[in-house]
C-alpha cells in the first residue's frame, strides 16, 4: 500500500466495525439531545474516549463526542438558541474556520445531568481530517481507536462518517511505519501507533497511558487491524508467518522493507505541526468551553493521580497568574515520565 492509499471498498468496510455496536443509555440519550441543540445542520454524532471504550471513568467525568454538522454557523446559532453558550455564535464559526474542530462543553439549560464535550466539525473538515489532506493528527488520533456511532440523521450520513474512519485507521500503517520494529504481532502493532499517538500531543497521562488503552480495546482493535496488516500482507509491504515455537498460524508480521529517511522525516514533521495546533486548540477552550479551568484541572487530577489547588488570585486572573504553573506543568508533566515494565 502506497503512503497514506486510500483502502478498496471490501476493507473499508471492515475497518468500520464497531460503528453499529449499542451505545449505552445514557450516551444514547445525551446524543439525541445534542441532535436537537445543534439543530437540522446535525449530521452524525460519534460517541468516543474512555466512556465509549468501557473504561469506567469517574461520575463526574464528561461524555466525549464528535459532533458532525453541515453549516457551522446554523449549528452554533442552534446551540445559542436551545442550550446557550458564553460566547457568540459568530466567534465559534470563525474559530472554527481557522482551526477545526472546536471543542465546547454542553448540558441543558438547568445544568443538570451529565455534561457532553463535544468536538464541532463540519463533515467537509471531518473528510479532510480523515484523509491524505489532513493537516494534523488530532481527529485521527481519536477516531482510530473503538468509537460508537450514537445518532445519525439517515443512512447515507452514516456510511459518509463510516467511510472515513475507514480512512483514518488505514492511514495509522504510514504514519506509524518508521516506529514499528521489523517484525510484530498484533498487539505491539497496537502498542507501537497509540504510543506514537499520545506523543505527538501534550497530554496529563503519564507515559504507559497507550498500554491502558489497547488493553481496554483489545478484542476491538484485534477486529479492526487485523484485517488491515492481512490486507497488507496481500499487497506485499508485509510478511506473515508463525511465532516461533508456536503452533498458532501467521502470528508475527514482517516488514518487507523499512520507512525510508524521507518517511521519518516526513512522519516527524507531521506530529510536530500537529503538536502546534493541538497546542492552539486549548488555547481555544479560554473562549468556547465553559468552565474551562476546572475541566484542566479536573482532567489533570484525574490522570496525573495528584491534587492541584488553585490559589485564590490563580482562580480569579488565571490567564495572568496562572502561567508558572502551567510551564512546571509542561516541564513535569506525567507522560514524560518513562512507562514501567510491567511484571
Amino acid at each position: 500500500m502506497p503512503p497514506d492509499a486510500l483502502p478498496p471498498p471490501g476493507l473499508s468496510a471492515v475497518l468500520g466495525w464497531g460503528l453499529d455496536h449499542p451505545v449505552d443509555a445514557d450516551a444514547q440519550s445525551l446524543s439525541r439531545f445534542l441532535a436537537r441543540a445543534f439543530g437540522p445542520s446535525c449530521v452524525g454524532i460519534l460517541h468516543y474516549g474512555s466512556r465509549a471504550q468501557g473504561r469506567k471513568p469517574r461520575a463526574d467525568s464528561a461524555f466525549d463526542f464528535f459532533v458532525i454538522v453541515d453549516r457551522y454557523g446554523d449549528a452554533y446559532r442552534s446551540l445559542k438558541t436551545t442550550v446557550g453558550m458564553s460566547s457568540a455564535p459568530w466567534v465559534a464559526t470563525a474559530l472554527a474556520h481557522v482551526l477545526a474542530p472546536n471543542v465546547v462543553s454542553v448540558t441543558d439549560r438547568a445544568g443538570e445531568g451529565p455534561r457532553a464535550k463535544c468536538c464541532v466539525i463540519s463533515l467537509d473538515d471531518f473528510r479532510r481530517a480523515c484523509s491524505p489532506r489532513r493537516r494534523d493528527h488530532f481527529v485521527q488520533g481519536r477516531l482510530f481507536q473503538f468509537v460508537l456511532l450514537a445518532w445519525t440523521r439517515d443512512a447515507e450520513s452514516a456510511r459518509e462518517i463510516g467511510a472515513s474512519i475507514a480512512d483514518a485507521r488505514a492511514a495509522t500503517f504510514t504514519w506509524g511505519r518508521p516506529s514499528l520494529p521489523d517484525a510484530f504481532t498484533v498487539d505491539e502493532y497496537l502498542q507501537t501507533v497509540l504510543s506514537r499517538s499520545l506523543a505527538g500531543e501534550i497530554r496529563p497521562e503519564s507515559g504507559g497511558h497507550a498500554r491502558t488503552l489497547v488493553a481496554a480495546q483489545r478484542d476491538a482493535l484485534h477486529a479492526i487491524y487485523t484485517p488491515l496488516l492481512d490486507h497488507l500482507v496481500a499487497r506485499g509491504a508485509l510478511t506473515r508467518e508463525p511465532a516461533a515455537g508456536t503452533a498458532s498460524p501467521a502470528s508475527v508480521y514482517r516488514q518487507v522493507s523499512g520507512a525510508t529517511t524521507v518517511d521519518r522525516m516526513r512522519v516527524r514533521w507531521y506530529f510536530r505541526v500537529s503538536k502546534v495546533r493541538a497546542t492552539a486548540r486549548l488555547l481555544k477552550h479560554v473562549i468556547l468551553y465553559e468552565g474551562w479551568l476546572d475541566y484542566i484541572v479536573r482532567k489533570i487530577e484525574r490522570s496525573g493521580g495528584t491534587t492541584m489547588v488553585l490559589t485564590p488570585r490563580e482562580q480569579r486572573w488565571p490567564l495572568i497568574f496562572l502561567w508558572p504553573r502551567v510551564f512546571r506543568y509542561l516541564r513535569d508533566r506525567p507522560q514524560r515520565q518513562r512507562p514501567r515494565d510491567s511484571d
